[in-house]
């Protein structure tokens, strides 16, 4: 059994694909925090429906009220930024410790489900530059989970809290071919930071930009 942290774009849709290959019992955790991209639930559910989950939730959390992130707030999201320029600082995208209260969430629903497994869909080669998908973070985010909580500390060494990130070290080509293999119907997800009121995507924030990168690579349309 394992946590998946499901926001219904390509990476976490491909990780929860994943984590079903490998024979986990999924929980899947979504989270309203306040995003401009309000269409990722509906995206996430239909991910959570297609690959039979346990039980899918969504927690509301308002980041909005600390702010700090174009995400959140009524600044403007980043456009056309050059690929050269993506990953090489923390952009303003960025959600300050979005992946710690995110994962503390999961921790905490692991605690009441007995559960030692979280999986998210962060990885470090293609993303823009975010701190908390690095892999320097999650070895320390697990350290603290199993010091920080019963289910960590009353566990034999092989079977404490883990933090895993099966995408961490792949680029986005090689995850969409992942997940094509893994069955993921990527016409069910979205990436887009900023999409209309309609769902359209914006095709021109990071998160567009890099899956048009992906599909390309991988010389697959994106549906």
């Amino acid at each position: 059994m394992a946590i998946i942290l499901l926001s219904g774009g390509l990476d976490s849709s491909t990780t929860l694909a994943y984590a079903k290959s490998k024979g986990f019992k999924l929980h899947a955790l979504s989270f309203d925090y306040g995003q401009k991209n309000q269409h990722e639930f509906v995206a996430a559910e239909k991910i959570a429906n297609k690959f039979k989950v346990e039980s899918h939730r969504v927690s509301k959390i308002n980041l909005g009220q600390i702010g700090g992130s174009s995400l959140t707030t009524n600044d403007k999201v980043e456009k056309n930024r050059d690929l050269e320029q993506i990953g090489t600082d923390i952009p303003a995208t960025y959600v300050p410790a979005r992946n710690t209260i995110f994962l503390s969430y999961a921790l905490a629903w692991c605690e009441v489900l007995n559960c030692t497994d979280i999986f998210i869909g962060a990885n470090e080669l293609d993303f823009s530059g975010y701190p908390d998908c690095r892999p320097d973070y999650f070895e320390a985010f697990e350290k603290m989970a199993n010091l920080a909580t019963k289910i960590g500390t009353e566990s034999t060494e092989n079977k404490g809290i883990k933090i895993h990130t099966p995408l961490i070290t792949l680029n986005k080509k090689q995850i969409i071919e992942l997940g094509i293999e893994l069955g993921v119907d990527y016409a069910q997800t979205i990436s887009c930071y900023d999409p209309s009121k309609e769902g359209k995507v914006c095709n021109s924030c990071d998160a567009c930009i890099l899956r048009a990168k992906g599909f390309s690579e991988a010389g697959i349309a994106d549906p």
